[in-house]
């Protein structure tokens, strides 16, 4: 019988992107637009990792990564007295550097309240000898600078004694809810509420979701990040599930490679390799490198959240400040470019990148950020549909470049040298909106099928038509016209190009869809609920070959956890047994671990995630008989946080926890 393992990315990436941002049921998408509006316009925050983790000055995870124990920790807050502060230099800077909003740790995983807090005396009035709420002092330097006051709030607390097992519901409700009340009803209007430490085992996504309203039922304009609920996927930052809490996506430490349509995001990134304050660290990026990502986030639909880590006296590093003021003075001159702008609709930009305004006349400009000034002085544009109306060098005073059009191809005469070696940028407007010659959309409802699937295609630019085959073949002008959904019955290769009067542009977009033949069932007979768990101890940086090994504990277990593992670091598992599908049909599987895991079914890898990593979800698809089914689940962790999680669906279904009351032995 045939197996089939098929990546279900492009499905639920989809499904994704079409709900990504998760709304109340009274908030329409114009609404919802409206609130997000000063947001998409800003593209630009600073982020601020500021707490008592400054004065040892190893870093906000300084607690947990040496283990120190929450006595020992109590005694930094007396030594907390950052005379340095300066409410207004901070937001000041942020503005000369061209940021629009500041996100700053109202409190951080230490527990340790930045803020006047009544529901805790764990704050900066009560235990340091400061005496002063920042947050109010920050609160009042952003009205009059006119940038939007934000606060990061973190779920975990690494010092309240509730907020953990058990006691977690009483912590939420008595401890956390409170002082989200006290941080949304005492400082004025807070753009975005930040959250993080979703990663637990005591949060869950409907408690994101019931988060997300109450912070909205006190503030209804806030926006709120995904790490409200637990649909991220893990640093890659995006939401996976189709319904998830959160209005953006938070991919941290990393740019991704594509925008996706509809989708809202903000890379948060940092400097060197610490959020707080880390004195021994001194692996700064360059200015450089900052700017360039700014643009590269803005190319691609993105906001970019930048960090600073003030030190213990409050004032933020001088290699911080250096680069924030080279970013300032390249946003001085450049920061239309980047400011109110969207994603590139130019397929390739080998010279640098684009981001895209309407402008008010009802125009369109395009900026091309050229970071590899050509050699010949001629910039070559490809994709271009429409020639544009006037080409100019930003800041010139819009002095016309000499241009010439070559099929779908601008060509531009730029000055000998170029105006900024990290990023010149050249303006081209249009009289409306250009047409782009960009690879058509094709989606289909599921790449692997059972009966059928259905397929749909779509341009991104106006004046095009698609054309497409089913064989595998190249499209052509003379191949059918897509004029409405394809019903697909067979195994087929789909093949689309766009087309502009009769010639063939831009790539052309592949998908294989897949007929599947279910694997078969095994019978068995005395079987016993739970799955069998071997447990082992070692350093490994990938997945070892667990049969040649000696387990160091074994026994059963009702469900996919690590609860049998005796410690943190270096400890492999193997979970086996049969899964009892309830239902012949495509099944979508979800393996999520930090380190790395294998998901196989019937001996086949469904999904492989294997490797040194953060926690992060990887999607697989098998075709499967009503019944048992053989399962492994292969796991390490080395350093770090540890977690093991399975998700499965049928059909087009979210995928959710597998029940133990499936598994058997």
């Amino acid at each position: 019988m045939q197996y089939l393992s098929t990546i279900l990315v492009l499905l639920l990436m989809a499904a994704a992107g079409q709900a990504q941002n998760s709304r109340t049921p009274q908030e329409t998408s114009e609404q919802h637009n409206v609130r997000m509006a000063w947001w998409r316009e800003a593209r630009f925050g600073m982020f601020i990792h500021w707490g008592v983790y400054s004065i040892p000055a190893r870093g906000e995870w300084y607690m947990s990564q040496e283990k120190v124990s929450v006595e020992k920790y109590e005694q930094y807050p007396p030594q907390f007295n950052p005379v340095g502060f300066d409410a207004r230099a901070w937001v000041r800077l942020a503005k000369r550097a061209g940021m629009k909003y500041v996100v700053i740790t109202s409190k951080h995983h230490d527990g340790f309240c930045m803020f006047d807090s009544k529901v805790s005396s764990y704050d900066i009035i009560d235990r340091t000898p400061f005496k002063r709420d920042p947050l109010k002092e920050l609160a009042a330097a952003c009205r009059e600078e006119g940038i939007r006051l934000c606060f990061y709030h973190s779920i975990l607390d690494w010092h309240h004694p509730d907020a953990k097992g058990a006691s977690f519901p009483r912590y939420r409700e008595e401890y956390l809810k409170p002082q989200l009340k006290e941080l949304l009803t005492g400082y004025g209007p807070i753009g975005v509420l930040w959250f993080d430490g979703d990663w637990i085992p005591e949060w869950s996504e409907q408690e994101g979701k019931d988060l997300y309203r109450y912070v909205r039922s006190l503030q209804p304009g806030i926006i709120v990040n995904n790490r409200v609920g637990k649909g991220r996927n893990g640093m890659e930052g995006m939401n996976i599930d189709t319904d998830a809490a959160g209005d953006f996506g938070t991919p941290e430490q990393e740019i991704p490679a594509n925008g996706i349509d509809g989708v809202d995001w903000e890379s948060c990134m940092t400097m060197n390799d610490h959020w707080g304050y880390a004195s021994a660290d001194s692996n700064w990026k360059s200015a450089a490198t900052l700017i360039r990502n700014l643009v590269d986030i803005a190319s691609k639909g993105g906001n970019y959240l930048l960090n600073v880590g003030p030190t213990a006296l409050g004032t933020i590093p001088g290699p911080s400040v250096e680069r924030l003021e080279a970013i300032g003075r390249w946003m001085a001159a450049n920061g239309e470019a980047i400011h109110g702008t969207k994603a590139s609709p130019l397929a390739t930009t080998p010279w640098g990148r684009c981001t895209e305004k309407k402008l008010a006349s009802g125009a369109t400009r395009l900026y091309l950020h050229v970071f590899e000034w050509p050699r010949d002085g001629n910039l070559a544009v490809s994709g271009l549909g429409t020639v544009p109306r006037q080409a100019s060098m930003l800041g010139s005073g819009l002095r016309p470049l000499k241009m010439r059009a070559n099929g779908d191809t601008v060509v531009l005469r730029l000055p000998s040298r170029p105006v900024d070696t990290v990023d010149a940028v050249v303006v081209l407007d249009f009289s409306d909106e250009p047409v782009t010659f960009l690879p058509p959309v094709v989606t289909c409802a599921l790449p692997v099928f059972l009966d059928t699937t259905e397929v749909t295609m779509e341009t991104r630019s106006p004046g095009l038509e698609i054309r497409y085959t089913l064989d595998g073949t190249q499209p052509s002008s003379g191949s059918p016209r897509f004029s409405g959904p394809l019903r697909i019955a067979n195994s087929a290769t789909v093949r689309a190009r766009c087309f502009y009067h009769g010639n063939g542009v831009a790539a052309v977009t592949e998908r294989t869809l897949t007929r599947a033949v279910p694997e078969p069932a095994v019978k068995i007979s005395g079987t016993h609920p739970g799955l069998r768990y071997f447990y082992y101890e070692g350093s490994w940086d990938n997945l070892p070959d667990f049969d040649r090994l000696q387990a160091a504990d074994s026994g059963m277990t009702g469900e996919i956890g690590l609860t049998m593992c005796k410690r943190d670091d270096n400890v492999g598992v193997r979970l086996t047994g049969f899964i009892d599908v309830p239902a012949t049909g495509i099944f979508g599987f979800g393996l999520s671990s930090d380190d790395g895991s294998r998901l196989l079914v019937q001996g086949n890898v469904v999904v492989n995630n294997d490797g040194l990593h953060g926690a992060v979800e990887k999607l697989g698809v098998i075709a499967l008989e009503k019944g048992l089914h053989p399962v492994d689940i292969l796991y390490f962790n080395k350093t770090g946080e540890k977690e093991l999680s399975v998700r499965f669906a049928q059909g087009l279904a979210p995928l959710a926890p597998i029940p133990g009351s499936l598994f058997v032995h």
